[in-house]
């Protein structure tokens, strides 16, 4: 239960008299509301408050219905019993609202009369400034002159205000001063006998009927006349202040639970990115499954990607890497690393490796496991050629964490326009190269081979040398790490307001952890079972 639903049961069991217990010696709520009935009848007779035409008697007959009997004798009494949302001590009695207060909605003065506005002191309220507590003041003030003029209703401190149209609707405030409001906003003075406080905390019980009440229209609204014919449940006067000294004993409590369940809720949410962050770290750090020293070591697997890496040179399938090099740790236990050019010096990378690593692995650079190039370029007006086979342009919103997918709205252009060399192969990695400073560094693996898909050319294509199943898991693995994202992040340039441009050259820098083979399987096998059931904590 969140705090909202806590905070509505509670005031729920208020207004059906749960909440505190009835007292015998209370006097009965249907004395009061002859006292207010009587009430009414003087203000009427000294033209302080209009005749309601409406007014009427609710009581249960012999047969256990609620009726409903009018003042005006001409109309017949009527069933309720539909109406009557919930049972009420003996000692309480149904009324409508019109009979417990004088309700009226205020207005807007004349925008363009500075005669309204212009040195007003008193403070004009509008929905949007109602506060659920008590309200003092208001952004804009009027003047006594808009108040005589302008059918302005001056309501007294103390005056329950309800806003009546919109997203705010139920919205509350009690009157902390002398003020007016809107026509958005209708205010009731209570009868005597009538807690305004407890009048307060029923229509915050019933907000959510009177949302439904106002619906259906263009504006919600639940105007004046809606808010007069509502049921109220009226207890004797000394437990409406019972009911409502428990309600502010509680509501406090209420809040604190509030925040902390904000707390929880936030905690949960965040849990599982962050157990699945936590999971992967420990997967490319050696922790998450155990060494086997009958493995074959990863220099052995770093060793094949090099052939397989020369092969391609030799092939002219790619470009020799002028920066090819070699990462190890000398006699000191400095890692250094050592290029295939013998014009540069060996250089000490302690301060960039960011954490340990198991005997038998190998730290190295993304270059020593890929090529990195870009997507499909083309020209605007390509795009307005049709032929038998159109080609999709994935971009970098087709691309999240993992994964990828096409939308209705990809680019097609026609395959005139697109080499082959270009369409999506088994085993190769799609990321941005210019999004948000949140997106960068996503990257997905696709897994067959596409004759009909190509990135863009705001997309980079990762094209590993060696084509092995567990290692090409192994590396998407590495991808979705933090560790991973917050390289990117590190060297990415701002492209424009919003955007980041990731260079290819700083990204290939970027360190791998490489374990031996048969070790990526157990960690690949392993990620695969605990990372769904993670999924599902959200």
């Amino acid at each position: 239960m969140n705090y909202e639903q806590l905070k509505n049961s509670i005031l729920q069991e208020a207004i059906e008299g749960r909440l505190v217990p009835q007292d015998p010696k209370d006097e009965p709520a249907a004395v009061l509301l002859q006292r207010i009935r009587e009430e009414k009848a003087r203000l009427v007779k000294e033209k302080k408050i209009k005749k309601d035409k409406n007014e009427s008697i609710i009581y249960r007959n012999a047969d256990g219905h609620w009726m409903e009997r009018f003042e005006d004798k001409k109309r017949p009494e009527v069933c309720i019993d539909e109406e009557v949302p919930f049972e009420i001590p003996e000692t309480w009695e149904w009324c409508r609202m019109r009979t417990i207060g004088d309700w009226g909605a205020g207005a807007t003065p004349q925008r363009g009369n500075p005669l309204y506005y212009e040195g007003g002191t008193i403070p004009w309220i509008k929905t949007g400034e109602l506060n659920n507590s008590v309200v003092y003041d208001s952004e804009e003030k009027v003047t006594k002159k808009a108040l005589e003029k302008c059918s302005l209703r001056l309501c007294k401190k103390g005056d329950v205000l309800i806003a009546m149209y919109g997203a705010t609707i139920g919205k509350l405030a009690i009157a902390g001063n002398e003020l007016t409001t809107n026509q958005a906003c209708c205010a009731c003075t209570p009868m005597n006998g009538i807690f305004n406080y407890y009048l307060f905390y029923f229509l915050m019980a019933s907000k959510d009927s009177f949302t439904k009440l106002g619906a259906g229209g263009a504006q919600p609204n639940i105007s004046r006349d809606k808010l007069i014919n509502y049921l109220f449940p009226l207890p004797p006067l000394s437990e409406q202040h019972r009911i409502v000294s428990r309600i502010e004993a509680i509501m406090p409590k209420v809040e604190e639970y509030g925040k902390a369940q904000e707390k929880l809720d936030a905690l949960n949410a965040k849990l599982p990115g962050d157990l699945r962050n936590s999971i992967l770290q420990e997967a490319i750090e050696g922790r998450l499954v155990p060494q086997d020293p009958k493995d074959e070591p990863a220099a052995v697997l770093l060793q094949c990607i090099r052939e397989e890496k020369a092969r391609l040179v030799k092939e002219k399938k790619i470009k020799k890497d002028k920066n090819e090099s070699i990462i190890y740790r000398n006699a000191d236990g400095h890692w250094m690393e050592r290029f295939e050019d013998k014009k540069r010096p060996e250089v000490c990378i302690d301060e960039e490796v960011p954490f340990e690593i198991p005997e038998g692995w190998e730290w190295t650079r993304l270059r020593h496991h890929l090529s990195i190039s870009a997507g499909l370029a083309y020209k605007k007006d390509n795009l307005a050629i049709k032929s038998d086979k159109m080609i999709r342009v994935l971009r970098g919103g087709n691309i999240s964490y993992g994964s990828w997918s096409s939308k209705d709205d990809d680019i097609m252009i026609s395959s005139e326009f697109v080499n082959e060399d270009l369409l999506l192969k088994r085993g190769t990695f799609i990321s941005p190269a210019v999004t948000s400073l949140e997106q960068i560094g996503k990257t997905a693996l696709v897994e067959s081979d596409l004759s009909d898909i190509v990135v863009g050319g705001f997309v980079m294509m990762f094209s590993p040398y060696l084509i092995e199943p567990d290692y090409l898991k192994y590396l998407n693995d590495i991808f979705q790490t933090s560790y991973y994202k917050k390289y990117c992040q590190s060297v990415t340039n701002k492209s424009g307001q919003a955007f980041y441009n990731l260079s290819k050259a700083k990204l290939s820098e970027c360190l791998i952890p490489l374990p031996p083979l048969s070790e990526q399987h157990r960690i690949v096998s392993q990620l695969e079972r605990l990372l769904p059931k993670v999924a599902r904590l959200g």
